[in-house]
């Protein structure tokens, strides 16, 4: 299998870019990060790729404010391709991707959940699932779809909820767990294990 070839796209700080570029350096995952694109010019994602000699750069999204569609959309997907990345991640990339960008790349689009989907989508879920009750949260990557939240799972990592827990020290916790669910997920993406069956995710040996 050819080495992945990745554009990571985030919104913050990039700590499961960094987890992802450490399993590459660790010789752990069988890809190269081309390009780490944010919609927030000061996003400290970018200082991380920076720092790492990967090209990073600020691309804007108006006029919208909470989703990458139009004109904006044609050239992020234009600069993607311009790097040679053949898979997109999502990494704390706060707006909905729309069909063009999911077009430009079929089942090539992962984005890591802070839940156990398909529970509790959407913004802070961490919070969600302590409000409601939940007495185990946790993570999920999966492929994006049009929906929010909604795309074909690939790897889920649960989180048990634990007496006393605020949604901060159970938003850590689940952090921890995302910096290995991702490197994992593309572990299997990139030894072509991984095909999508309707709704499921088929896992090959």
């Amino acid at each position: 299998m050819p080495k992945l070839r990745l554009a990571v796209l985030g919104s913050g700080s990039g700590s499961n870019m960094q987890s992802i570029l450490d399993a590459i350096n660790a010789g752990t995952l069988d890809a190269e990060i081309v390009c780490v694109l944010a919609d927030v010019e000061d996003a400290f994602i970018l200082e991380r790729a920076r720092r790492a000699g990967i090209p990073a750069q600020y691309l804007s999204c108006a006029p919208f404010k909470t989703k990458l569609e139009g004109p904006a959309e044609e050239e992020w997907i234009r600069v993607i391709k311009s790097y040679g990345a053949d898979t997109i991640v999502l990494a704390g990339f706060m707006r909905i991707v729309k069909a063009g960008l999911l077009n430009a790349f079929p089942n090539r689009v992962l984005n890591i959940h802070p839940a156990l989907l398909p529970s509790f989508p959407g913004l802070h879920s961490w919070k969600q699932a302590l409000d409601y009750g939940a007495k185990v949260a946790g993570c999920t990557v999966h492929f994006v779809d049009a929906g929010t939240d909604s795309g074909p799972i690939i790897v889920q990592r649960p989180v048990p909820v634990l007496e006393g827990d605020t949604p901060e020290t159970l938003h850590a916790r689940i952090q921890e767990q995302e910096h290995l669910a991702f490197p994992e997920a593309l572990r299997l993406l990139a030894a072509g294990r991984l095909s999508v069956s309707g709704r499921r995710v088929v896992i090959a040996p």
